[in-house]
């Protein structure tokens, strides 16, 4: 039987934002930090100082979240990173928070066989 190779320590960090930027952030990530230990999804919701408040519960709007793990070892920078390209600080920018996870394991695919030229998945 196979052993789980648990990572050192790491954090979550989990952005709120406004529908649309999530994508970008996730290429920036990439791009910029070779960072691919990331998910994003999109939720309906509604903050109490947005203009949809005042006009009651059942006015929502979408909203992206991206899900990033890092090593506990560049979590504060990389929570400064993405505060930063994300734009949280501006009105209705979103929120940010990081917390530490108890466990985390790698996830490799498996190496898949090379098709011949010309051949289909489904043959």
């Amino acid at each position: 039987m196979a052993t789980i190779r648990i990572l050192p320590p790491q954090k979550l960090i989990t952005c709120i934002l406004p529908h649309g930027i999530a994508l970008d952030v996730l290429q920036r990530l990439k791009d910029e930090k070779g960072i691919i230990e990331a998910s994003t999804n999109t939720a309906r919701g509604m903050g109490k100082l947005t203009p949809l408040a005042h006009r009651g519960p059942g006015e929502q709007s979408e909203k992206d979240i991206l899900n990033v793990i890092v090593s506990a070892a560049e979590a504060d920078e990389i929570f400064e990173y993405l505060f930063d390209i994300a734009r949280i600080d501006r009105p209705h920018g979103g929120l940010i928070y990081m917390a530490a996870l108890g466990h985390a394991t790698p996830f490799v695919l498996p190496e898949l066989p090379q098709m011949a030229p010309g051949a289909s998945a489904a043959e």
